[in-house]
């Protein structure tokens, strides 16, 4: 399913009653254009006259920094607008500024081009303008920001199978998210008498830490945050009896060594 594009996304997160039923329709429905429009809503609520507090805070000076400067804006318009100073000054020089009147619920304000005739940022001398201009300069910094990272692989492995065994496969470990690592474990098929359990063992063989049982041909295991990977490079897949002994039962399927 194809995403919105950037100027649609910024569209719909400037104007609340922004006309474009399939564009909201899509938002229902995909996660993914949902994320990118809620982090371009809090950018549109950052550049509000009066933000809601209660869920923004104040960016650093380098923030308007890099908005001025890939927008090309004046010396006059240097200072952060954000800044102490800068609201003391303006406070000064207009302390009695009628607030603007609402825009129509059905469109953009009237000093806002509309897309297909004009690029609406190039309209020069509007607040609303610079402001929406500066949604779309920093839409890659923010949703980078607010995606959460993706998974990443960290060393892979192609599991062969042990003698009287034939299942084979591969095995990887990734991170997560949130920093964890787990490791992925894909076999072609199940031959375990007892049961699979899954294990990284020193190259030596002398020691071992399982990671879990595998009740079908694929499974994820989290590895233990201290473990060093490097110390237990070997992915074991075993067959253990239903005797409840925890240990190794010394009957491998499947083995194969981590590589980065």
């Amino acid at each position: 399913m194809p995403h919105l594009d950037p100027e649609q996304l910024s569209l719909l997160a400037l104007y609340d009653g922004w006309e474009d039923p399939a564009g909201r329709e899509h938002l229902a429905g995909c996660p993914e254009c949902a994320a990118d429009y809620a982090a371009l809503r809090r950018t549109v609520d950052a550049v509000k006259t009066t933000p809601d507090t209660s869920r923004l805070t104040v960016p650093s000076p380098q923030v308007w920094a890099g908005i001025h400067r890939e927008l090309g804006l004046s010396e006059s318009v240097r200072e952060d607008p954000l800044s102490p100073d800068a609201a003391k000054d303006a406070a000064k020089e207009n302390p009695a500024a009628p607030a603007a009147a609402p825009a129509p619920a059905h469109r953009p304000p009237s000093n806002v081009v509309p897309l297909r005739r004009r690029t609406w940022w190039q309209r020069p001398g509007t607040w609303v303008a610079a402001a929406a201009a500066a949604v779309l300069v920093v839409v890659g910094a923010v949703l980078t920001v607010t995606r959460p990272p993706q998974p990443q692989q960290l060393a892979a492995a192609q599991l062969t199978p042990l003698p009287q065994h034939s299942a084979a496969g591969s095995a990887k470990v990734v991170t997560a998210g949130d920093g964890s690592r787990n490791l992925e474990i894909n076999l072609d098929k199940d031959e375990a008498k007892g049961y699979q359990e899954v294990w990284l063992i020193a190259p030596d063989l002398s020691r071992l830490v399982s990671l879990g049982v595998m009740n079908s041909t694929s499974g994820t295991f989290q590895v233990p945050a201290d473990l060093d990977l490097s110390q237990y490079p070997v992915v074991d897949v075993s067959d253990e009896p239903m005797d409840g002994n925890p240990a190794h039962s010394s009957v491998s399927i499947a083995r194969g060594t981590l590589t980065s």
